[in-house]
């Protein structure tokens, strides 16, 4: 471990984040924490490939407010063992040009470390979300690069409590930060406007909605029937689709898929909708998933039903903000009664838990814990025995 990262801080320490997701994919938490960071560090978002004929390897860069976009840009055909090689001679001569000892190697997946354990680093943070070895078409050796991953980092923190219980035993510094919101962002949906997306206005009431990816981690089956059950009701889906044939969504008369919405726009669709649902499959997928969208329902004022993910069930399920169904039967019922009832007591609830959520206040925690974990003090006070891995 080292204790040299004292002020996480200081713009002098340059945050290089690997991550599987794209910055202009899903609005979501790392977008979310290293906007944030960007506020006193350099950060360089370090995203997956594209693949182009008749190129040599290249990274390019873009900039999204204090946000710099790094996208290797490899020829096509290459196998992975080129891959693997190229992406390590693009990222030691980035940081050969940026001339800094001082990184923060930041991981959103392990298989950013074939290419990036050479790096010299002030600190390594593993910032687990998701359990990815469990996603569709996760690669074979993903299990043993975050084993090692484990063994490198300085501080390993978790996308909820469920993934914390299952990791915890596999580092010495692990720490449970389930997502977060942006509040005001998303209260928005709960005032008047006269701004009604367009593809949204044709549809009629009641809208149930859901937005979020669309793949594996859906169930498609519950949605299908949750449609045939109560064809008076519209079921409004947005979001991208990935890792799934599209050809594979039902097709109903009031199942409308509007595809991928920015971030800036989804306040005005939840404007419009008198509940939410998210059909979660109950599979590995979604074992240790801690849903970004749940609160986000919630601050916008929408009553929201999920299948039961225990990230969900606790804590939104158990203090009533939530409901819980398992099966399409279930998933009416609670939609009915949600949409009878009044939301003033509900919003009340809502209010509450909400107050002591915020991403800004997350990623604060996340810096102190950072700065703590590399500090003399820190370290001293961990005994030698818990410093032992666990993997």
């Amino acid at each position: 471990m080292t204790t040299a990262f004292k002020t996480l801080s200081s713009p002098q320490s340059p945050i290089l984040c690997f991550s599987h997701l794209r910055w202009d994919f899903v609005y979501q938490r790392p977008q979310h924490l290293m906007s944030r960071a960007a506020q006193h560090h350099e950060i360089f978002f370090f995203q997956e490939p594209v693949f182009i004929a008749g190129i040599a390897p290249r990274l390019d860069s873009a900039t999204d407010g204090r946000v710099t976009v790094l996208t290797p840009a490899l020829p096509m055909g290459i196998n992975s063992g080129q891959v693997t090689r190229a992406l390590r001679t693009l990222v030691d001569r980035f940081a050969n040009e940026l001339g800094r000892s001082d990184l923060v190697l930041w991981y959103y997946t392990p298989m950013a470390l074939p290419f990036s354990r050479q790096l010299s680093a002030s600190v390594r943070v593993y910032d687990n979300m998701d359990e990815l070895s469990a996603f569709k078409g996760a690669p074979p050796r993903m299990v043993a690069m975050e084993r090692e991953l484990f063994r490198s980092a300085d501080i390993v923190f978790t996308g909820g409590q469920s993934l914390y219980e299952a990791k915890k035993n596999l580092h010495f510094n692990v720490h449970a930060v389930p997502s977060s919101i942006d509040a005001s962002h998303f209260a928005a949906a709960r005032l008047g406007s006269t701004v009604v997306p367009e593809d949204q206005g044709r549809i009629p009431s009641p809208r149930i909605g859901f937005f979020g990816v669309i793949d594996e981690r859906m169930d498609l089956e519950l949605v299908e029937q949750v449609a045939i059950l109560r064809p008076d009701w519209q079921f409004v889906m947005i979001g991208p689709v990935a890792k799934i044939d599209a050809a594979s969504l039902p097709r109903r008369a009031n199942l409308h898929w509007l595809g991928p919405k920015t971030y800036e726009d989804l306040p005005l669709y939840l404007r419009g909708w008198d509940a939410g649902f998210m059909p979660f499959a109950l599979n590995e997928a979604t074992r240790f998933i801690s849903p970004t969208k749940t609160p986000e329902f919630l601050a916008a004022g929408v009553p929201v039903i999920s299948t039961p993910i225990a990230d969900v069930i606790h804590p939104y399920g158990e203090r009533g903000l939530v409901g819980i169904a398992t099966t399409a039967e279930e998933m009416i019922a609670e939609a009915e009664e949600l949409l009878s009832q009044p939301k003033d007591a509900w919003l009340k609830k809502v209010d509450q838990h909400l107050a002591g959520m915020s991403w800004d206040q997350t990623w604060a925690n996340m810096e102190r814990l950072i700065q703590k974990a590399c500090s003399q003090e820190a370290q001293a006070e961990i005994p030698f025995k818990e410093q032992a891995l666990h993997v």
